[in-house]
């Protein structure tokens, strides 16, 4: 790969140009990239690594380790300090420049396209406290509604579906729906189970989408109330969708509109998360008033997802979350790590959106 010349370093870097010029037209962007050969890529990957029984990344380490083994038999063979210096130089510019190729063309371009929410014409804003209660209670209402359909005692839930057939069940709830966000289906995209559990939480990660491998990959030790929700913004990235707020909202349009209550309140219930969180920055004594009165099942899921949530602490949470800012911010997206933190404006733009009701 490095043996000879720079081709990768160049080719690298004629990708960053290219990134430069789509970031100018994100509409053409939008129209070339993100809805004529992003499409052809998904469903390559699908035909080929999505049909492998285990996660794809696993082949990207092998490979990964091969190529460092490479490295090192050729630095030994090479003669003298200045060839050593020079070779590793080489081999380091090389495979960055490998990264950052097969990064954007198989899935980074889509950072510059025009944004899903513009597109649906949203304006999300920040809620006022009355109107954050008021959304914070219609959420409550509709998470009861459908904790109801699922069980009718108190006890939190720990039983769920089978993970292939929830897979499943959230892949087709995202073929019938994501036309209402103006995104057309294709392929066939896995969200894979990634053990040994608890490993990916240890790194300060839920699930994350790997664009090398075309596949997504989520924690099996999350709560079985937060899976359907989970694969859902993870599936939402392997359509082009690269702003975490608007992945989480996207997760959220598409449970919510599912046949399956199951799918309908993990969607709630990820919401009310959210909204409790604005909740507590804006009247922390209202909120502890708002948690006693939840509902005794809402209240015992909600525990029972803290719970599971605490078996597993990040090792290293904040360089986590400062190098995914870092991340998100080099690519465009200004809000860095807060986007996550959207969702409860963006749910109350598409409400308050006449033609969404």
């Amino acid at each position: 790969m490095v043996k000879k010349n720079w081709s990768w370093a160049i080719l690298g870097l004629l990708a960053l140009v290219l990134r430069f010029l789509a970031a100018q037209f994100p509409e053409t962007t939008d129209q070339v990239y993100s809805r004529t050969f992003f499409p052809f890529l998904r469903n390559l990957l699908d035909l080929s690594l999505g049909k492998l029984p285990f996660p794809s990344i696993y082949l990207f380490i092998i490979l990964f380790g091969v190529i460092l083994v490479i490295f090192i038999l050729r630095l030994k063979a090479q003669v003298g300090r200045k060839q050593r210096i020079h070779y590793s130089l080489r081999f380091l510019f090389n495979a960055l420049g490998v990264l950052i190729f097969f990064f954007l063309v198989l899935w980074g371009y889509n950072y510059q396209r025009t944004p899903i929410v513009q597109q649906l014409g949203l304006l999300p804003s920040p809620l006022p406290l009355e109107i954050l209660e008021a959304e914070l209670q219609l959420t409550q209402n509709l998470a009861t509604q459908e904790r109801l359909k699922i069980k009718e005692d108190t006890a939190a839930i720990i039983e769920w579906m089978d993970y292939a057939l929830l897979e499943e069940v959230v892949r087709d709830n995202m073929r019938k729906n994501l036309f209402l966000l103006g995104i057309n289906y294709t392929g066939n995209p896995r969200t894979k189970l990634v053990p040994p559990s608890g490993l990916m939480r240890r790194i300060g990660i839920l699930g994350i989408y790997f664009p090398f491998t075309g596949e997504s990959y989520i924690d099996p030790s999350l709560h079985p109330l937060e899976q359907p929700f989970t694969i859902a913004h993870e599936m939402a990235h392997s359509f082009g969708v690269t702003d975490e707020g608007e992945a989480n909202f996207l997760a959220w349009v598409i449970c919510s509109y599912a046949e399956d209550p199951r799918l309908r309140y993990s969607a709630q219930l990820r919401l009310l998360l959210y909204q409790l969180r604005d909740y507590r920055r804006e009247s922390p004594e209202r909120l502890e008033l708002w948690i006693k009165n939840l509902p005794p099942g809402l209240r015992q899921d909600l525990i029972a997802i803290q719970k599971a949530n605490e078996r597993y602490k990040p090792f290293f949470l904040e360089f986590s979350r400062w190098t995914n800012d870092l991340f998100l911010k080099s690519q465009g997206i200004e809000a860095g790590i807060t986007s996550y933190q959207e969702l409860p404006m963006l749910v109350h733009a598409w409400r308050q959106d006449p033609k969404r009701n």
